[in-house]
């Protein structure tokens, strides 16, 4: 017998006789849920945030972008809010971004210095992306488990991946979530199209324990599947439950900038 055909003997014996232990798959939408929610409720362990962040565009061939910003978010009482402030470059500079959920009702506002206005992000005005990144205003919105309807759960030996639509977008039909099922930690998420094709990936990186139960990434990117470009946004300066003023997720907060 030569060789070629004992391999394909031997393959066919292993694919009959071997189990397959990597995933188990779970059609419940309660549990898929409930995980999904764990993740939620930590996240909103902390009443406050503040840091540095950096955003680095890589287009399609090659080219950067640096851009350097301010964020303050807040949780509490049912409200999370966030407020982004571009530092660098002169460009951008004073450029803010605000975005609001109370009841699950949310908001997002832009001012932009150059014309001294403050714009309101509208439905149809989502799926645009923000500050020419790879990340939409969609992406930067207050992700909550009411904002999906799930499908399945599968288990490995360190995540859960977790398959979920998203009804109300216009950009994604659905999504996947691969949660770390010791610390709970959103490590990817993959987006989908009406068509199944998957159009972007976004991977969290370096997570350090801020928390008894919450870590959060200290490096996020995008990557746009279709244009061949990424977006990375990385965070320095954390503060955990700091002090931060009532104004500063308010219009004045918006136009005044750092």
């Amino acid at each position: 017998m030569d060789l070629h055909k004992t391999l394909f003997l031997l393959l066919i014996f292993f694919m009959i006789t071997v189990p397959v232990f990597s995933q188990d798959r779970i059609t419940d939408e309660d549990e898929a849920r409930s995980i999904f929610e764990e993740v939620e409720e930590r996240r909103n362990s902390i009443n406050t945030e503040a840091a540095k962040m950096k955003m680095v565009i890589t287009d399609d061939r090659g080219r950067t972008r640096t851009r350097e910003m301010r964020m303050w978010a807040s949780s509490e009482e049912g409200v999370n809010s966030s407020l982004i402030v571009f530092e660098s470059p002169g460009n951008v500079r004073g450029t803010a971004f605000l975005s609001v959920d109370e009841d699950g009702s949310s908001s997002q506002r832009l001012y932009l210095p150059s014309v001294g206005r403050v714009q309101t992000i509208s439905s149809s005005e989502r799926g645009d992306r923000f500050m020419g990144s790879d990340f939409t205003y969609e992406d930067l919105g207050d992700q909550s488990a009411d904002d999906y309807e799930f499908d399945w759960l599968e288990k490995t030996d360190d995540q859960y991946i977790i398959k979920a639509a998203k009804p109300d977008s216009d950009q994604y039909s659905t999504v996947k979530f691969f949660i770390n099922n010791e610390k709970y930690t959103l490590d990817e998420i993959h987006y989908f199209n009406s068509d199944g094709e998957k159009i972007k990936q976004l991977i969290a990186e370096g997570f350090e324990q801020v928390t008894d139960q919450l870590w959060m990434p200290q490096k996020m990117t995008m990557y746009d599947l279709r244009d061949d470009r990424n977006t990375e946004i990385s965070w320095t300066e954390r503060e955990i439950n700091v002090s931060i003023p009532d104004w500063r997720f308010t219009e004045r907060g918006l136009r005044r900038g750092i």
